[in-house]
C-alpha cells in the first residue's frame, strides 16, 4: 500500500463533506466558500510522539486527541468549526495502527461537522499537525485581550484530570485515562460565550500558565481562590498520593476553557448549563496572587505550567 492508497482508503472519504466544500482531497490544494459576513478563524496544533503523547497510546485516543486540541482552540474564539487538513508522519505502514487513527479522528470529526480537505503522508518519526479552520460572526469574536478590571474569572469542566492521569498511568481510574487520551473541546460553551464574556482561553498548557496569558495581554492582574477550584471526585480519591490542588493549578491537557465575565453576567443561565465554576476576579494590580479560603497566600510548590523548551 503506497501513500496515495492509504490517503484514499483511510482518510478521503472518513469525513461529513461539506456543501461549502467545492474541492476537497485528491489535488493540489482544497477550495472551500467562506460563509458570508463571518470571519475565518485559523489554528494549528503539532503532536509529536514522546512528546505529547506515549508512543504505546491507543492509535484511536491518539487520532482522537490530534483533532480535539485543534477544536479547543477553536472553542476558546467562539467559532464554529468547518474544515481540517492533516500532515501525517508514520514510521512506517501499519493498517491496524492506520484504522484505528482514523476512526478516532473521523468519530469527532464527525460529531463536529468538520469536513477534512486535505494534508500530507510522509515517512518519518510518529507526528500529526493538523490546521483547522472555522469561522465566527464579525460581532461575536472572543479574545485573549479584552479582560477588564472587576471582572470574575470562571473555568468549565473540572481541573488536574488529565495530569492526575499522567501522573499515574499504570493506575489512574477511567474517567481520569479518558480525560487524557478524549478531552472534549468545548465548541458550545465558546459560542454560548460569545454573548457573555470579555476574554476567554482554553487550558492546554496548564491554568497558571494559560490564564496568565490573558493577564499579560489584557495588561491586568488577578487573584484565584484555590478553595474554588473544580476537583473530579476520581482525582480526589486519589489523595494523597497526589496533590490536586497543584494539578488542578498547573497541570495541562484538560483543555477545558478558562475565561473572564463581567459582574452583571455572572448569574447567566449559560454558566450553570455548562457547569462552570468561578475561581477568582480580575485586579488592576499586575501579577497573579493565589489565595487560601483564610485569605492567605497559597505558594505553588512546582513548575507553573507546562513548556516544551524548559
Amino acid at each position: 500500500m503506497n501513500e496515495f492508497e492509504i490517503i484514499d482508503h483511510y482518510f478521503k472519504n472518513s469525513t461529513p463533506h461539506r456543501s461549502d466544500v467545492k474541492l476537497g482531497i485528491g489535488d493540489d490544494g482544497a477550495i472551500v466558500r467562506p460563509p458570508k459576513n463571518q470571519w475565518l478563524v485559523v489554528a494549528t496544533d503539532t503532536l509529536v510522539s514522546g512528546v505529547h503523547f506515549f508512543p504505546h497510546a491507543p492509535a484511536k485516543a491518539i487520532g482522537h486527541k490530534a483533532l480535539a486540541v485543534n477544536l479547543s482552540d477553536l472553542a476558546a474564539m467562539g467559532a464554529d468549526p468547518a474544515w481540517a487538513t492533516m500532515s501525517l508522519t508514520i514510521p512506517n505502514i501499519n493498517e491496524s495502527w492506520l484504522n484505528e487513527f482514523s476512526e478516532g479522528f473521523s468519530a469527532l470529526a464527525k460529531q463536529y461537522h468538520v469536513n477534512l480537505v486535505g494534508g500530507d503522508l510522509t515517512r518519518g518519526p510518529l507526528s500529526i499537525t493538523v490546521h483547522v479552520i472555522g469561522f465566527i460572526p464579525k460581532n461575536g469574536i472572543l479574545r485573549r485581550d479584552r479582560a477588564q478590571i472587576g471582572d470574575d474569572i470562571f473555568v468549565s469542566g473540572t481541573l488536574g484530570d488529565a495530569g492526575a492521569a499522567l501522573q499515574n498511568i499504570h493506575h489512574a481510574p477511567d474517567f481520569l485515562l479518558q480525560r487524557l487520551n478524549y478531552p472534549s473541546p468545548q465548541i458550545a460553551l465558546g459560542k454560548n460565550l460569545r454573548k457573555i464574556a470579555h476574554a476567554v482561553i482554553d487550558i492546554s498548557d496548564g491554568l497558571i500558565a494559560d490564564l496568565g496569558h490573558i493577564l499579560r495581554q489584557s495588561k491586568v492582574g488577578a487573584t484565584i481562590e484555590i478553595d474554588q477550584l473544580p476537583l473530579s471526585e476520581a482525582l480526589k480519591s486519589l489523595s494523597p498520593t497526589l496533590d490536586a490542588t497543584e494539578l488542578a493549578l498547573t497541570a495541562g491537557d484538560d483543555y477545558e476553557l478558562c475565561f473572564t465575565v463581567p459582574p452583571q453576567n455572572t448569574t447567566n443561565k449559560i454558566l450553570k448549563k455548562f457547569h462552570c465554576t468561578r475561581i477568582g476576579r480580575i485586579e488592576q494590580q499586575s501579577g497573579l496572587r493565589l489565595k487560601k479560603k483564610d485569605k492567605t497566600p497559597y505558594q505553588l510548590k512546582n513548575k507553573t505550567g507546562f513548556q516544551h523548551f524548559i
